[in-house]
């Protein structure tokens, strides 16, 4: 029998008042909202890029800088294991796309050292033939390879470089596959540590898709700023700790030819401040697990606080502490950031950044330590400012699509099914109260697919109400009692409702899934408004027939509906 208990008719009028709750702040502007106690609910709907403006970028990722950077650090083990072989060498360093090697293939003992890639020596090499020496390098260059697995079925994996010599010259260059693989996995990074940067920068629902093979599309709604965001995204932000080389001046350096192992670099201020630091990294920005814009406590100068993971806190505390009084470089994309001098050793894994920092630029620079290095450099290949007129008439245009569709949907349930239609028209209207204080609690952004979602669910909200009245009337026409039949009717509805929306359900879900942008938003406000729908199409309206059918309690009951031009009256 047909009976709502008190908690159940409770819970659902408590369901419609927190949606209702929730979705009252999308109608008052935002200064009365800013009067509002802050435990009552103030956030509004987000609206996306194609509602609000913001900015829209194209970017390129720079996979060529990203190749080079994997010969860069191959080029230290062609040294130690040229060294370890004792094979003799010269002009050891990186051409164009390859890693490029001359062997020497003197018979005799080699007295003199091989100048190497930036003037080193090579080492004292033995008594050994040519051809032996030309086999023994192309050994330890193929020990360098790294072995690929182009996809999972691929029994054996591709090697990662393709040496070649001719005479006693040796290349080693990235295959085809391994530059594939390194362009994938380039821009999968790159995705990754955008989405974190603009994360910081609080703006809610950006689109981050690739596009083609080397290019990524970024629209970030709402972002009043868009040369701001174009600065966090331009930089690479590799950050590295290195030792300042005293041996040399940096006048000097300049001059000439800086020592072996070391590298001129220039300050990130004006004017440019040389500084001779030595190549190898002591720590490197890997290690950060935190960073935080901060004020120096004397100065009360913008700075910023870094702390180091496990490792990287004891290789910043071994350096500290073996370099006591000598100058310590911090370099960020390749400018030195400031070179302070270490006065006492720093154990405890944590430090500051100290420069010609703003408190935006210190905030900056947290922003983007925290979210971590770009594999490589990105290049703005398309810019564009979407300003908010057009938000402005697609949200006017959507708002009149969907005024129209409801009063439409209204009018033909009251006109079709009478009284049963109005129990319908009021759960639609509950149902979308509940969808838009859904999406204000998710924080959920609305883009202009969105709104189409909802026009799409106003007119698919009724459809489980359609099937629940016509299930009443068979149990009707097989002359049952007016509680039976409405019972039967709910109970036998239920499984043919719940079938078809969870197939939708399931849709939206995978739309939400591969999709992005405004596929999203679709699908979103589309699974939102199917779980809405199903609640108070089959939940609600059963709850206010109850309650009318135990109120009035009708002998017999006709429901009045519209079919080739028939017309059946109601009755009570």
């Amino acid at each position: 029998m047909l009976y709502f208990t008190k908690w159940k008719i409770t819970f659902v009028l408590a369901v419609c008042a927190a949606g209702l709750l929730f979705a009252l702040p999308n109608v008052f502007p935002q200064k009365v909202l800013d009067t509002l106690p802050d435990w009552l609910p103030r956030d509004k709907v987000v609206l996306g890029l194609d509602l609000q403006g913001g900015s829209h970028l194209l970017l390129e990722v720079d996979v060529d800088t990203a190749v080079r950077e994997r010969l860069e650090t191959l080029v230290d083990d062609a040294r130690s294991g040229l060294r370890g072989e004792r094979i003799g060498y010269r002009n050891l360093g990186v051409r164009e796309d390859a890693l490029r090697v001359e062997i020497i293939v003197k018979e005799e003992k080699e007295e003199e050292e091989g100048e190497g890639e930036e003037g080193e020596a090579a080492e004292e090499t033995e008594e050994i033939d040519g051809p032996a020496r030309i086999a023994a390098a192309l050994d330890v260059l193929e020990g360098l390879s790294e072995p690929i697995a182009t996809s999972v079925f691929t029994p054996v994996p591709v090697q990662e470089l393709e040496i070649s010599a001719e005479g006693n010259v040796l290349e080693a260059r990235l295959s085809e596959q391994a530059r594939l693989q390194r362009t994938i996995s380039a821009v999968s990074q790159s995705i990754e540590i955008i989405r974190r940067r603009i994360d910081e920068l609080g703006t809610r629902e950006p689109t981050i898709q690739r596009q083609g093979e080397r290019r990524i599309l970024v629209q970030a709604p709402g972002l009043d700023n868009p040369e701001r965001l174009k600065e966090l995204l331009g930089q690479t932000a590799k950050l590295s700790f290195h030792l300042v080389d005293s041996s040399m001046s940096p006048e000097r350096a300049e001059e000439g030819r800086p020592p072996t192992g070391s590298e001129l670099l220039y300050s990130d201020t004006e004017p440019k401040i040389p500084y001779l630091v030595r190549k190898r990294i002591m720590v490197s920005g890997e290690n950060l697990v935190d960073a935080q814009p901060a004020f120096e406590q004397i100065s009360n100068q913008p700075v910023v606080s870094f702390r180091f993971d496990n490792t990287g806190a004891r290789r910043f505390g071994k350096v500290t502490q073996e370099n006591v009084g000598q100058p310590f470089a911090i370099v960020l994309d390749g400018e030195v950031i400031s070179a302070p001098v270490i006065r006492e050793p720093i154990l405890g894994g944590a430090g500051q950044i100290s420069g010609n920092f703003t408190v935006e630029s210190a905030n900056d620079l947290s922003i983007l330590l925290r979210a971590g290095a770009l594999p490589a450099p990105l290049e703005i290949i398309e810019e564009r400012t979407v300003g908010p007129g057009l938000g402005a008439d697609s949200i006017r245009a959507g708002a009149i699509a969907c005024v129209i569709g409801l009063a439409a949907v209204l009018l033909f349930m009251l006109f079709a099914y009478g009284r049963f239609g109005l129990f319908a028209d009021i759960a639609l209207l509950v149902n979308l109260i509940l969808l838009l204080g859904a999406l204000s609690l998710l924080g959920a952004t609305l883009t202009l697919p969105g709104i189409a979602g909802i026009v799409l669910t106003i007119g698919m909200a009724v459809d489980a109400n359609v099937l629940i009245f016509e299930r009443i009337d068979e149990e009707l026409s097989t002359d049952k009692s007016t509680l039976n039949a409405v019972e039967a009717g709910y109970r036998r509805a239920l499984g043919t409702i719940l079938d078809a929306n969870i197939t939708t359900l399931i849709a939206a879900l995978v739309l939400f899934q591969v999709g992005s942008g405004p596929v999203r938003g679709f699908a979103v406000t589309l699974a939102i408004g199917i779980i809405t729908s199903v609640f108070t199409a089959f939940i609600l309206t059963r709850m206010l027939m109850v309650l009318w059918l135990r109120g009035v309690r009708p002998k017999t009951l006709r429901i009045r509906r519209i079919r080739l031009g028939a017309q059946v009256e109601e009755g009570a």
